[in-house]
């Protein structure tokens, strides 16, 4: 048998603790909580965890705080920020600290287990891997390093983030924001992680825009053979084919995709630079 994985739960409220450690001893790791930054020091100094679920706003220190420690100090532990107080601010710190997932309170069990899963599969985080351009509220700005991986963790991000939609709105949008970001990792930047994504997250009054930069050489909407947009109604499903003839993962439906998820999708002439926008009420 594998061993277990070890995860400590830092939380100040009592009925937090006990549910995630009956959720994650029930799905076979081991579990220790604190309930302050203080104890948690102590607990991360005297053994060796391969998780950590950490709450932001704790009497005392903040998780932020105690993250941006452990990173000091050289620690790689894979965290997992949980919050009440959802905000711009908290998400930029956690990308900023280099926390592996984001969990705004009140989550259920189910989203609390797949969150430390995830963290549990993901690479460990470089700390170069998402540099903070911009941190306004309503503009924030970021570089990061071409890695599938990367993308995953920002979608499940701004998932979390409030912006102003409903649940299923705002699904969409992260969904095809992490489509559109896919497609610059891979297509633009080659998988290469030496290269980087530029890319903006804007709320105005009455829109959400999402911009994407690749340092890729772009391309023509009229030769994407492996691509779901170029397919004809006689061959629904071409582009599935000539993907796994180059070797390519599945998907090629990200363009088509965004379309029919947000309300526009516009790319600049070369093809490596796109917009992506969801308003908030119909424009005028």
């Amino acid at each position: 048998m594998s061993p277990k994985h070890s995860i400590l739960i830092v939380d100040d409220d009592p009925d937090v603790l006990t549910m995630l450690s009956r959720t994650l001893l029930a799905a076979g790791m081991q579990v220790l909580t604190a309930g302050d930054a203080e104890e948690a020091r102590r607990m991360l100094a005297s053994r060796k965890f391969d998780a950590v679920m950490l709450d932001i706003v704790m009497p005392g220190e903040d998780g932020l705080a105690l993250l941006h420690e452990l990173r000091q100090n050289g620690s790689h532990v894979k965290v997992v920020i949980m919050t009440a107080a959802n905000t711009s601010a908290h998400l930029v710190g956690a990308l900023r600290e280099g926390a592996a997932r984001y969990l705004s309170k009140p989550f259920s069990p189910k989203a609390a287990l797949d969150m430390v899963k995830q963290a549990l599969d993901a690479d460990e985080i470089a700390h170069d891997e998402i540099e903070i351009i911009s941190a306004r509220p309503q503009w924030i700005s970021l570089l990061v390093r071409c890695r599938l991986e990367a993308a995953e963790r920002l979608a499940q991000f701004f998932r979390e983030l409030q912006m102003g939609l409903t649940p299923e709105q705002q699904e969409n949008v992260v969904t095809a924001f992490r489509e559109l970001l896919m497609n610059a990792i891979e297509h633009g930047c080659h998988l290469d992680p030496n290269q980087k994504v530029r890319l903006s997250y804007i709320r105005t009054s009455r829109a959400v825009l999402y911009y994407i930069h690749d340092p890729g050489e772009g391309f023509s909407m009229e030769n994407l053979p492996h691509a779901a947009v170029s397919n004809t109604p006689e061959s629904p499903l071409q582009h599935v084919m000539i993907r796994d003839e180059q070797g390519m993962r599945p998907g090629g439906f990200g363009i088509l995709l965004t379309r029919q998820l947000c309300d526009d999708v516009i790319y600049n002439e070369k093809g490596n630079e796109v917009l992506l926008i969801k308003y908030l009420e119909p424009p005028a």
